[in-house]
């Protein structure tokens, strides 16, 4: 078994990719997050945040220290190293009681090899190895499971999906190509990643074509500029937005939805889920 088919979610379930939506619910450390939600250095507050979504649904708690929103300042990996390593321990001591994976975002390998060593089960590289192909040497060496996004410089595509899949592809190549079992890596479209609204509603119009590149999907959301401005509404007020977001990933065939609101889009998921891949009265 690979260490992704080991993994247990939420409530110790073991992870089976088409049983249902799995929820990926978010902590952020980075006082600069987009969503206004960082928590710095506060462990008291990460390990009740955890807490609190291991109650409300979470299959996943994905901690990251350096905000990734258009326009924001990079931080050294020795800043990143200091806000997030605490986080991740206790996260992981959380994680060994509430069987909930820890994943860590972040695109550089010196960061990604220490937070696996501090209890990080998975890593999340929002750069999707272009970065710091270094990334997928660290995930090979440690057998750890590997979140892969698109993403770009710029918002100009020659064809949209065609040119995501084609980026997709080289990454899944780079990290195979270090040693990376294809059965640990999952694929994220990267919404609100080096696109226009236009092209992330393309994308969710389009969803069920990634199911062609073969592996498990990311979709992450929540609370994005693109309902800011299909809506006109500021983060706080994006949570309906981001439902139906949520509901069409399903439809669309998503295996993960990575969110801020856990409570609300795990209920998202379980109706959704129970329309797309069918319920009983029974269960």
């Amino acid at each position: 078994m690979t260490a992704l088919e080991q993994l247990s979610v939420g409530r110790g379930e073991r992870l089976v990719w088409g049983r249902r939506t799995y929820v990926m619910g978010i902590i952020n450390l980075s006082p600069d997050s987009f969503s206004g939600d960082g928590l710095g250095s506060d462990l008291a507050a990460v390990v009740e945040q955890g807490l609190r979504f291991a109650a409300e649904g979470a299959d996943f708690l994905d901690v990251g220290a350096e905000s990734t929103r258009p326009g924001s300042t990079p931080i050294s990996p020795e800043r990143e190293l200091e806000l997030l390593l605490p986080a991740v321990a206790a996260l992981a001591a959380l994680a060994a009681r509430v069987h909930i994976p820890i994943s860590v975002d972040t695109y550089k390998s010196p960061v990604a090899r220490a937070a696996v060593k501090a209890g990080a089960a998975i890593i999340n590289d929002v750069w999707g190895l272009k970065y710091d192909p270094g990334i997928a040497t660290v995930a090979a060496e440690t057998g750890t499971p590997l979140i892969l996004m698109h993403n770009q410089e710029g918002r100009e595509y020659k064809d949209l999906l065609p040119d995501i899949f084609a980026s997709l592809r080289r990454s899944v190549k780079r990290a195979t190509a270090a040693g990376v079992a294809r059965e640990n890596i999952i694929l994220d479209p990267g919404i609100g990643f080096g696109k226009t609204a236009e092209h992330n509603l393309e994308i969710m119009r389009r969803l069920t074509e990634f199911r062609e590149l073969g592996f498990p999907l990311l979709l992450g959301t929540s609370r994005k500029s693109t309902i800011g401005q299909v809506l006109d509404l500021p983060v706080a007020e994006r949570l309906e937005g981001t439902a139906a977001t949520v509901a069409l990933s399903v439809a669309g065939g998503a295996d993960i939805v990575r969110v801020h609101d856990v409570r609300e889009m795990a209920r998202v998921c379980r109706m959704s889920d129970a329309i797309v891949r069918g319920w009983s009265s029974a269960r």
